[in-house]
């Protein structure tokens, strides 16, 4: 087992900009980079920290089940949010960090050596808070500063650059000023920005078809203020929307579900609150649309309860029904969920990242099966650790970032716990587990079919 340690301490000097300006450098395909404005400077660390293999509980001070450090950096700012992209014509995969005065963008290829490659300053000024998605070949970032709008960097612009440079966005849509959180619908190329100062904070509608020009395209605030939400091209078990954009919002105290197909009429579905609600915060679907699973980030501080996800059934959109939750053994808070999969990643602040697997929805089931604590010290209902996590690369690496800035790059072992031994229905059939499931030839059979 390798020693944990700090290895290399790297300085990047990063010039400050608003946004972007004329000119640029040939990446040497055709692209040209935009030149950042230079009114001032900023300086931004990062120190490279080595990995570390899970071994009896442990990855150097993390604890940790069957999930690796590969390796990490410690930024000398905050950190909020994360997303990643993978460059398919060139191998590469980048991971997009909001931090407290801008966008750090990871070369992570090789991912025991990952590279703080470019760096995007806030449009205005710096905020705790900032999102950032991917969307038509173009990352999208919203801050709660004053004024921020939309910054949106060309993907293309990530490539060949090194040590940190300052680069430009090639737009900025400023149709609302602060905002909470963007998500996006990568089937029809819109973007939705909510908790604006727009839209009495729900919905924002962008048109991200040209994202050198985004378009607003409507509103939706009839249910108030959205903290975050999920919009897909809908293919669950209700018929009457199938094809459909649905969104699926977290409304402080409900779960709202809204057609956004006609976005100069969207429609409210349905609204569904729960039990024991705090803060309704954010949450995913299953892979098959039929299920939500949601976070409330207040619960565990309200009501003394454990860490909770909460399952509700949309097989019928028009009357979502609260099933059930899960509760883990920790006491920490809940923040961003996302599937992938049958497997749910999981955001929990001080009790880190943890890997939860799904078997028959219909019954509630889930089951932890790996976990790293980024956050070593406790794992009490306060906010230090971690705020989200990306388990979307294809090489089945997973990211996430405490918010002190320190980011790890992740590997599971999901194959450690196999289906036919997990105690989960996994294929929904009314067995589990070998010898119950035929489909089983021994507990170490990796899937139920």
């Amino acid at each position: 087992m390798k020693k944990f340690a700090l290895v290399i301490m790297i300085t990047f000097q990063l010039l400050a900009c608003g946004g972007g300006g004329g000119g640029g450098n040939d990446t040497g395909n055709g692209h040209q980079h935009p030149q950042p404005n230079n009114p001032g400077s900023n300086n931004v660390t990062a120190t490279s920290v080595t990995g570390e293999e899970c071994f009896n509980g442990t990855a150097g001070d993390y604890p940790c089940l069957n999930v690796d450090m590969i390796s990490g950096l410690n930024f000398n700012a905050d950190a909020s949010d994360i997303w990643g992209w993978q460059d398919e014509l060139n191998g590469d995969d980048y991971v997009f960090l909001g931090l407290v005065n801008g966008t750090a963008f990871i070369r992570i290829t090789d991912p025991e050596q990952p590279e703080f490659a470019a760096f995007l300053p806030s449009a205005t000024v710096a905020s705790n808070w900032r999102d950032v998605k991917l969307i038509n070949g173009h990352a999208v970032i919203v801050s709660e500063a004053p004024g921020h709008g939309l910054q949106v960097v060309h993907i293309k612009d990530l490539v060949n650059r090194s040590d940190g440079e300052t680069i430009a966005a090639v737009a900025h849509y400023q149709e609302f000023g602060s905002a909470h959180n963007v998500a996006v619908n990568e089937d029809t190329n819109f973007a939705y920005v909510v908790g604006s100062n727009t839209c009495n904070g729900g919905l924002h509608m962008i048109d991200m078809d040209n994202p050198h020009m985004p378009a607003f395209a409507g509103c939706y605030s009839g249910d108030g203020y959205t903290h975050d939400v999920q919009c897909v091209t809908y293919w669950g078990d209700d018929g009457s929307y199938l094809g459909r954009e649905i969104c699926f919002a977290a409304n402080e105290d409900t779960l709202s579900i809204v057609d956004v197909t006609e976005k100069n009429n969207p429609q409210l579905i349905a609204r569904r609150s729960y039990s024991q609600r705090g803060y309704t915060h954010q949450g995913w679907l299953t892979e098959d649309h039929n299920y939500f699973l949601l976070g409330d980030e207040f619960d565990e501080t309200d009501y003394g309860v454990n860490t909770r996800t909460l399952i509700f059934d949309v097989r019928d959109l028009s009357n979502p029904i609260y099933t059930g939750d899960f509760r883990n053994t920790t006491n920490s808070i809940d923040h961003n969920l996302y599937v992938k999969d049958k497997h749910v990643y999981q955001a929990n602040y001080t009790s880190g990242v943890r890997v939860l697997r799904h078997g028959d929805m219909a019954q509630n089931e889930l089951r932890e099966i790996a976990y790293f604590d980024t956050w070593p010290q406790n794992n009490s209902a306060e906010y230090n650790g971690v705020w989200s996590v990306f388990p979307y690369f294809d090489s089945g690496l997973m990211v996430t970032a405490n918010t002190d800035g320190r980011f790890f790059v992740l590997r599971p072992d999901l194959a450690a716990i196999p289906e036919c031994n997990d105690a989960l229905d996994n294929d929904a059939d009314g067995a589990t587990d070998y010898p119950a499931d035929v489909s089983c030839g021994s507990a170490n059979t990796q899937f139920e079919n």
